[in-house]
């Protein structure tokens, strides 16, 4: 038997794609990649990939996340080379059907040393760690409540908001906010704070010893997110909470392996119980294939070399700190940032993305424009993360090239 087909709707889906594409164009939202290549030992300068003849051959990039330059570690490149001719590519499989090996073990405890923690668990990326935990968490605790600063990333928002539970959205940074709804609550139900330590579009850092404390009265947990702290912040580098001593004190650390560890992942450390429920119940860790053992071998040969990276971290804070004030002296409209990042505030995506362009053509410095959904709709600007390895030179030279744009061309 057939089935009767009758040509009824009216959906017109290619028209629909290309009038979505056009707003986002028109907006000066639409996002263009710059293809690059990250030649070894020779960072933070790039060479184009491309095939525009426009575009220069070489530039200095500002905006990559690889903070601490261990993409570019000899010990590290030595290790992963090392893993690859022992065990090949690919891990085979999740973690529970082949995907576990002596290298995924080992990087765990190095976390747990790294961080003094019990536990540690690894994803496959920041994103897919913080969507599982608080996911996993908010969906599984009874009647539970998560407490989500204001300016969450992307990935704790879409972890809350699959967790089904109960949210209260408190004031960026705003210790007195977030007491004053948590103090509102039933003070018998299970409750989360999840913030991030380092903020990575504003660069501000959070109240954490303050959130901790209403965390302590109220008897919630605390989730912070460290991955733009992580490498960079602390004695070992195991970030602010480290540098703030409070690292006991914080329920579950969520970091990355993807910036200042300079290759792909995440990872959670917390209690033994509280990591063994994730890793039993966390749908985002279970079905995914595992990171491959040489990405693992070369995460945990950069944390080690990374806990005693302290000359590199303080020659980081210091070009960051210089960057702010070769900005000041221009006249360069800097966000007050406590951090490394560098935020140059512009207003306008179509001019974000301008200045970028010229930047990058006609100076060959590349700073990628930061527009909306990433940071709010007039608040479109440059990030700029300098490194422990731009030099001086660089530092004006950027400094001196964006100058002259904003006074003279756009």
């Amino acid at each position: 038997m057939g089935f009767l087909v009758y040509n009824t709707g009216t959906m017109d889906y290619q028209d629909f794609f290309k009038s979505a594409l056009h707003t986002l164009k028109a907006d000066g939202r639409y996002r263009i990649f710059t293809e690059l290549c990250r030649t070894k030992g020779h960072f933070p300068y790039c060479t184009y990939e491309g095939s525009d003849p426009t575009m220069p051959k070489q530039f200095v990039t500002w905006c990559s996340n690889d903070y601490m330059a261990m993409g570019q570690n000899e010990t590290v490149l030595r290790v992963m080379a090392e893993t690859l001719q022992h065990v090949g590519t690919g891990a085979g499989g999740t973690r529970n059907i082949g995907g576990t090996s002596a290298y995924h073990t080992a990087l765990e405890h190095q976390l747990t040393l790294w961080h003094k923690k019990p536990s540690a668990l690894v994803f496959t990326s920041g994103w897919i760690a913080n969507l599982t935990i608080l996911s996993t968490l908010g969906a599984r605790l009874p009647n539970c409540i998560i407490y989500s600063d204001s300016m969450n990333h992307n990935s704790m928002i879409e972890g809350i908001r699959r967790s089904g539970c109960e949210k209260r959205i408190f004031k960026h940074n705003d210790a007195t906010d977030l007491q004053r709804l948590i103090g509102q609550d039933n003070p018998d139900v299970p409750k989360i704070i999840a913030f991030e330590s380092v903020y990575s579009m504003d660069g501000d850092i959070a109240p954490i010893t303050d959130i901790i404390a209403i965390a302590k009265k109220y008897n919630a947990l605390t989730f912070v997110d460290e991955v733009h702290a992580v490498g960079m912040y602390g004695d070992t580098g195991a970030g602010v909470c480290e540098q703030l001593g409070v690292s006991d004190q914080v329920d579950i650390i969520q970091g990355t392996l993807g910036k200042a560890v300079g290759q792909v992942g995440g990872y959670m450390v917390a209690s033994a119980e509280i990591v063994d429920f994730v890793r039993s119940f966390g749908n985002g860790f279970i079905f995914t294939t595992s990171l491959p053992p040489v990405v693992v071998a070369g995460a945990t040969a950069s944390i080690k070399v990374l806990m005693h990276a302290r000359q590199q971290r303080t020659q980081l804070h210091a070009n960051a700190t210089a960057l702010k004030q070769a900005f000041y002296r221009r006249n360069i409209g800097v966000l007050p940032s406590k951090s490394h990042i560098v935020p140059v505030m512009i207003g306008n995506a179509n001019r974000c993305r301008d200045i970028s362009q010229t930047l990058l053509r006609k100076y060959s410095y590349h700073a990628q424009p930061i527009n909306y959904p990433t940071v709010a709709k007039g608040t479109e600007r440059l990030r700029f993360s300098p490194s422990p390895v731009h030099t001086t030179d660089m530092i004006h030279g950027v400094a001196d090239a964006l100058q002259h744009i904003l006074k003279n061309v756009l």
